[in-house]
């Protein structure tokens, strides 16, 4: 980690622990996936009105059966049960249930918990507003080898591709990619790439940490790119006790690996400082380059082909002011590649970025969703935003600022107008996580 990484964590770790002793504060943002712009581009897309959205909730002690489970809301705004939560199907126990994401026929959802390394399988095709649980895959960790923590689902043709987050000899951050079939059935497993084991990738920086969190592939450039984060060690913690730990601070993802997608053979390791999270890919296939941006780090990094050919990585704009280590967490590309919003966990702030020149973005637009935010989903055509609250079961805030929502905007290209705002914690459905949007118009249903 370089220099100025370290002088962020130092003050993230003074500025958290007075938080945490005024009881204001008790998180770091380290997630998220899924809008409908950032689906596989080997999946259906719902390019008009979504009528619902899944979204994956942890359980919570105390609060209604304390499940882990699938909640449905209805979106549609001519539904009569518009803004309400219309199912939930709970899967047994508290998983630490984080990302899901749809099959290249959009038939199932694939959803994971990091755990226990379940991954549970719900049908969304047979009746779109009452998802069925189908199957579980409970020996993930021992068919892969030894992946820990199960977190993007991506649809690849006929199969999906899964990021781990750790292992199950140390609890680290060393991991790999797990490919099963549809029906749940093991193929492979990809390691990361280390310095160790560098599996016939090169280094173009300093690093190859073999660490791990999200995935997205640009098949027309037969690229498939992987960022990273940390291991169960620190993701399943107490937030508190992990700030005042100097080594589990150190265990923190600083690279994005460039792999071909369809050998999955890695090529590249790129030194990209501060866990690198999301990543999001651009649509037209003129455009050449992704973005991530880094918790710690509070940037937006460029991923992007050079006039020879080649991947390079940069880093090419603020999130908010560094100093104050705002933490971004889920970022979300428009279809047209023109703009990208960001949020940060800390100021509960989503913030839209400029992004038509991709060297250069911009920030244009800011709004304060509530006192913590995680994901933000954005609607194929750019009118809709949705957005979660929560991080980590050990790391959400604390008191009051506990804050736990699902909550729908619409976007006039000025402003967001606030539509459905959904008390997850008041329903008793738990800490709702992340979003994948459901329509019955795919499967030829009214």
């Amino acid at each position: 980690m370089n220099t100025t990484a370290k002088k962020r964590l130092h003050k993230l770790k003074n500025f958290c622990s007075a938080a945490l002793s005024t009881a204001m504060f008790a998180g770091l943002s380290t997630s998220a996936i899924a809008d409908e712009t950032c689906v596989s581009p080997y999946a259906p897309k719902i390019t008009g009105q979504e009528d619902y959205v899944y979204i994956w909730t942890l359980g919570v002690e105390g609060l209604g059966d304390e499940q882990d489970k699938l909640v449905t809301v209805d979106v549609n705004p001519k539904s009569k049960t518009y803004g309400k939560a219309v199912n939930q199907l709970s899967v047994g126990g508290r998983n630490e249930a984080h990302h899901s994401g749809v099959t290249d026929d959009r038939h199932y959802l694939w959803a994971a918990g990091l755990d226990t390394s379940k991954i549970f399988i719900f049908d969304i095709h047979t009746d779109p507003s009452k998802p069925a649980l189908t199957n579980t895959i409970t020996d993930f960790v021992g068919k892969s080898g030894g992946v820990v923590g199960p977190h993007t689902t991506y649809a690849l043709p006929g199969r999906m591709i899964m990021t781990g987050l750790s292992n199950n000899k140390d609890h680290g951050g060393r991991t790999g990619l797990v490919e099963y079939t549809n029906d749940g059935k093991f193929i492979d497993t990809h390691w990361m790439p280390t310095d160790s084991d560098l599996g016939g990738a090169v280094k173009t920086g300093k690093l190859a940490d073999g660490y791990g969190y999200d995935l997205r592939v640009m098949p027309r450039h037969n690229v498939m790119l992987t960022s990273s984060f940390t291991g169960w060690s620190n993701y399943m913690m107490d937030f508190g006790k992990m700030l005042a730990d100097p080594e589990a601070m150190k265990r923190f993802g600083n690279t994005v690996v460039q792999w071909d997608l369809h050998t999955k053979q890695p090529k590249k390791v790129f030194d990209v400082p501060g866990a690198p999270l999301e990543i999001r890919c651009a649509w037209d296939e003129k455009h050449d380059y992704c973005f991530t941006s880094t918790a710690l780090t509070s940037k937006i990094w460029l991923l992007y082909k050079d006039p020879k050919g080649e991947w390079q990585a940069k880093d090419v704009a603020d999130i908010g002011d560094p100093s104050k280590i705002p933490l971004p967490v889920d970022i979300s590309i428009s279809s047209d590649d023109n703009f990208l919003w960001a949020n940060t966990f800390m100021d509960g702030m989503t913030r839209l970025f400029d992004i038509s020149d991709p060297f250069k973005p911009k920030q244009v637009y800011e709004h304060k969703i509530g006192a913590q935010v995680n994901m933000v989903s954005s609607s194929w055509d750019g009118k809709r935003l949705y957005y979660t609250s929560s991080l980590l079961a050990n790391w959400d805030k604390k008191g009051n600022d506990n804050e736990q929502f699902f909550k729908a905007y619409d976007w006039n290209g000025k402003e967001l107008k606030e539509k459905i705002a959904l008390d997850f914690a008041k329903e008793k459905l738990g800490r709702p996580h992340q979003m994948v949007f459901g329509a019955n118009s795919l499967y030829g249903k009214k």
